[in-house]
């Protein structure tokens, strides 16, 4: 099937059949990746590449503008999902020392990208800025997918979670500055304290709005509410606050995140995040695979003039290799100024190189602003150079997470168990062994079992009652 019959069909079998071929496509290419260890995001781009318009065409043209909403969406539960991992308690913790090391990753990134795009790449002032702002986002999603996949733990992951998290607020309100800033220069106008404090309040409502969002949700989710219900609500109020901040252009990450700190703090329901998670993916796997579909494989190896005579190819290598330096004299500096311990100095910065989802949200946002070919080669800067984080990027934080101790394949490292018995003498390799698999299994969660479990087993127990009373009879 070539885009010539999708087109011939009517819109909405256009539309279906177009939804059904990005996520047979994207799932298919995960077969892939898992083969060469890498993640599912990079499979979803290059989905996209090879469905898209310069190799197999074989979605419609009018798809992509068709389906503007999706990056919003995408970001909006990315955003709600880092939420998690605002509690008070933790915060309170390491908030002072949490905020110097994000900032001072972030301004890092920024100054240095800033620095190669604009005074020795010479690019135009407005997109040198957009860029710089970029790159101070960090992936969250290929972070959090690595923890879990190696059940890390420890202070080295707490610091981890939290600065990745509290980067993505650093990078939107430096992007919100920046798109403002770029946005009267391209006017014509000039720069005074209103395209700077205009897109600070403007965020700081969404925080109001966000929390505001959150205190409702802890109020609609109740303890008695059915799973279903529980989850129509939670996806309601995040498409209702998304269309909100549509209506008004403003970018719903920072106020999602706010909507889901709330509500953990109020309700501490973890599970909630956990159907989510269930939820999401395929929305997540449509955004990066129309991400890939409108990625201009072209415009790689050429240069625009709008923004300068430098081809797009070298900017995106030179901008991966400046944002990983940035990110990682930053963290490491901060640090040492904060008083980390050892591992979390030396290899904090190495789970900081992912770069995908937030990113290319937010570059599809600027897109629009910037529009014309200024808005392309953005997007296709930040889509090239994020498949080579997503390549990178999760291999780097594994080794971050490995040698800074966080999790271990070992049973001598993962459990603690004495080398001797009550009375003194040393334990066989066999006893030393079945006490640290039982100290395992003692540490493993406790399986719940649902309401929809427990009215099977009951109807199944019915049955098995009512059967063995007939036989008796």
């Amino acid at each position: 099937m070539n885009t010539f019959h999708l087109q011939a069909l009517s819109h909405s079998a256009s539309v279906i059949i177009s939804i059904a071929v990005i996520l047979l496509s994207g799932f298919l290419f995960t077969r892939i990746t898992k083969l060469l260890k890498l993640p599912d995001v990079t499979a979803y781009i290059l989905a996209g590449i090879i469905i898209g318009p310069y190799v197999f065409d074989l979605i419609p043209a009018s798809f992509v503008p068709g389906t503007d909403f999706l990056p919003d969406l995408a970001l909006s539960f990315i955003a709600f999902s880092t939420g998690e991992f605002f509690r008070v308690e933790n915060l309170k913790k390491s908030g002072k020392s949490i905020l110097i090391i994000t900032l001072c990753e972030s301004l890092f990134a920024f100054i240095l990208v800033f620095l190669l795009t604009y005074f020795l790449l010479h690019l135009s002032l407005p997109f040198a800025l957009v860029l710089s702002a970029l790159a101070t986002a960090t992936a969250p999603a290929s972070t959090m997918m690595t923890i879990r996949q190696t059940k890390a733990h420890g202070e080295f992951v707490d610091t981890l979670l939290q600065v990745v998290a509290l980067d993505d607020v650093v990078g939107l309100l430096s992007y919100s500055v920046a798109v403002a800033i770029a946005s009267a220069i391209l006017n014509g106008g000039g720069i005074d304290m209103r395209d700077i404090l205009t897109p600070i309040l403007t965020n700081l409502a969404a925080i109001l709005l966000g929390a505001l969002f959150g205190i409702l949700l802890k109020f609609f989710i109740q303890e008695k509410r059915s799973t279903d219900n529980r989850l129509i609500i939670s996806i309601a109020m995040i498409f209702g606050y998304t269309g909100i901040c549509t209506v008004f252009d403003i970018s719903p990450l920072l106020g999602c995140m706010v909507m889901a700190t709330v509500y953990i703090n109020l309700s501490d329901d973890d599970r909630l995040f956990k159907q989510l998670n269930y939820f999401s993916p395929p929305i997540l796997l449509l955004f990066f695979v129309r991400s890939g579909i409108s990625f201009d494989l072209g415009a790689l190896f050429s240069s625009h003039d709008s923004i300068g005579s430098t081809p797009l190819l070298l900017i995106g290598v030179l901008y991966f290799l400046t944002r990983i330096i940035g990110k990682y004299a930053g963290s490491f500096l901060s640090c040492l100024w904060t008083g980390k311990g050892k591992n979390v100095r030396n290899y904090l910065g190495f789970a900081l190189f992912p770069q995908a989802g937030v990113a290319i949200g937010l570059a599809a946002l600027g897109a629009r602003i910037l529009g014309g070919p200024s808005g392309n080669a953005l997007n296709t800067i930040i889509l090239s150079s994020s498949i080579l984080y997503e390549l990178v990027g999760p291999a780097c934080a594994k080794m971050a997470l490995h040698l800074s101790g966080s999790y271990s394949n070992k049973l001598e490292e993962i459990t603690d168990i004495s080398g001797v018995n009550e009375n003194g003498e040393e334990k066989s390799s066999l006893e030393q062994l079945i006490e640290r698999i039982q100290q395992i299994q003692e540490e493993l969660p406790k399986y719940e079992v649902n309401e929809d479990e427990e009215a099977f087993e009951r109807a199944a127990e019915e049955d098995q009652n009512y059967y063995h009373l007939r036989k008796r009879r």
